[in-house]
């Protein structure tokens, strides 16, 4: 059995890039831990904490992941205009990357990880928090010599046909269409496809736990409103495959990256 870690940007990327991947691990009896770099929160914290922060946990208890942290800072938005830091944390854009690696790799080295999950270089969609953790994640996994690496990410191809089919359904999507053409990563990058339609319902449920986002007036709250309101079937077709890059695996015509550590621990099969 393995212990896998899980880096994400913000409370509900867990489910959206990777909750399928993670339920079906934690149900074949590894140890799953979600890591978050930010709270979900732009502004200074109410006394009782973040309600994204109380909503990941929710989400979390439903794919079965055994631990939830934070490591401390605040989103950083995105847009044209990087706000200052609230008083009481700071923005993660703006972090340190040695200083956010060390308090990445603490949690690794405390949880003797096998498995970290980070972002793919584009950060995705180009999030500068989503980037920053692929910036992050990389790092602390050579400082923890974890063994293996694993990129969530999606092939192009598949970010064109899922931005067709929210045009065709008419929900508002503001995101701009020509520029995802060129996020995420290439088939030819991709060197784990899961199969989590089996889990589907299961990942459909977590994201509704993310009550703050899908009511929200957040860009992609349309569309979080129309998956948790689909059929458990029709939402295994559309968020049932979830993709990976394993940045130490050579593609066709590139060299692989130095290893992040030591030999591969057990492995996440594809």
């Amino acid at each position: 059995m393995a212990t896998i870690v899980a880096f994400h940007a913000h409370p509900d990327d867990e489910v959206l890039l990777t909750g399928g991947t993670l339920a079906r691990a934690a149900a074949e009896g590894h140890r799953v831990v979600i890591v978050v770099a930010c709270d979900g929160m732009m502004r200074p914290l109410p006394e009782e904490g973040s309600p994204r922060l109380a909503e990941l946990r929710a989400s979390a208890a439903v794919l079965g992941v055994h631990r939830v942290e934070h490591l401390g800072y605040a989103d950083s938005g995105h847009g044209a205009i990087l706000h200052p830091d609230p008083p009481d944390r700071a923005r993660f854009v703006r972090a340190d990357t040695e200083e956010a690696a060390g308090r990445l790799a603490a949690l690794l080295r405390e949880e003797n990880a096998d498995v970290l999950i980070g972002y793919d270089p584009n950060g995705g969609y180009g999030h500068p928090d989503h980037v920053k953790v692929h910036e992050v994640g990389k790092r602390a996994a050579v400082l923890a010599g974890v063994g293996t690496m694993l990129e969530a990410t999606m092939p192009r191809d598949v970010v064109v046909r899922l931005t067709g089919l929210i045009r065709a359904l008419r929900i508002p999507f503001r995101y701009d269409i020509d520029a995802l053409r060129a996020a995420y990563s290439p088939a030819s990058a991709i060197t784990h496809r899961v199969n989590v339609r089996r889990y589907a319902r299961v990942k459909q449920a977590a994201l509704a736990r993310h009550h703050s986002q899908m009511n929200g007036r957040g860009r992609l709250a349309p569309v979080m409103r129309a998956l948790v309101r689909m059929p458990p079937w029709a939402f295994g077709l559309v968020l049932g495959r979830e993709w990976f890059v394993n940045p130490a695996v050579a593609r066709p015509g590139e060299p692989a990256e130095p290893h992040a550590g030591p030999p591969p621990g057990p492995r996440v099969r594809p």
